[in-house]
């Protein structure tokens, strides 16, 4: 069954190009493009794609009220795209319910990559570059409060909050395993329940929350 894309993106020749490469793939089919925000979440509402290619920086709608938009409206799953690995808007547009960005300049094989990856119902971002990136955003002042209050984390476990503070860290199941010294089954366990329990779409929204919350801080031994 091919995994169906919308690409959206003001720039004609980007947009195509990542279009024409998405459909070259026989998993992959491009369903839709879009020239704006407000085109993207038109064509998102009309074709229900699994994946939502969407360059932050849009006209008529931005890209993170778009990508907000259509994380709110139901399953579609979003990869921002930016020319800048900590552009401000990328915490943003995590925040909005974005599963990983992604810089213009990537490689065509790691494209195709992320677009299987967030398909499949996982977060795009390598644990490296989530660490970087939230706690390079989750450090300033003045941010707008997070989706999460402190207190939610009363309804973990003892085990559940170290689980989500090594999630926090960019550890993997398997090095969170090997930390907590259980399987990596049980840690798989203990990720879905923090997800439910804080109602969090995926790993990327519970690094944020962990930071948001207080649980870690940037600059927290690795």
């Amino acid at each position: 069954m091919s995994v169906r894309v919308v690409v959206a993106d003001d720039q004609e020749l980007v947009r195509a190009g990542f279009a024409m490469i998405l459909d070259a793939q026989p998993d992959i089919q491009v369903v839709a493009e879009a020239g704006d925000g407000a085109q993207a979440v038109a064509a998102v509402r009309e074709h229900r794609p699994d994946v939502l290619l969407l360059d932050i920086r849009m006209p008529v709608m931005d890209g993170i009220e778009a990508a907000r938009l259509v994380c709110a409206d139901g399953p579609c799953r979003v990869i921002m795209l930016t020319t800048f690995d900590l552009d401000d808007y990328v915490y943003d547009a995590l925040r909005a319910g974005a599963s990983g960005f992604l810089l213009k300049d990537v490689r065509r094989d790691d494209l195709v990559h992320a677009v299987r990856v967030v398909a499949a119902g996982q977060s795009l971002l390598a644990p490296a570059i989530t660490t970087k990136l939230i706690a390079e955003f989750a450090g300033r002042a003045a941010r707008p409060a997070g989706q999460v209050a402190p207190e939610r984390l009363a309804a973990l476990t003892t085990r559940e909050r170290e689980t989500l503070r090594l999630i926090a860290r960019g550890l993997s199941n398997a090095e969170i395993a090997q930390a907590m010294v259980v399987s990596e089954h049980t840690v798989k366990t203990h990720v879905s329940n923090v997800l439910t329990k804080l109602g969090l779409r995926d790993r990327v929204q519970a690094v944020i929350a962990a930071y948001e919350t207080g649980l870690t801080v940037p600059g927290d031994p690795d």
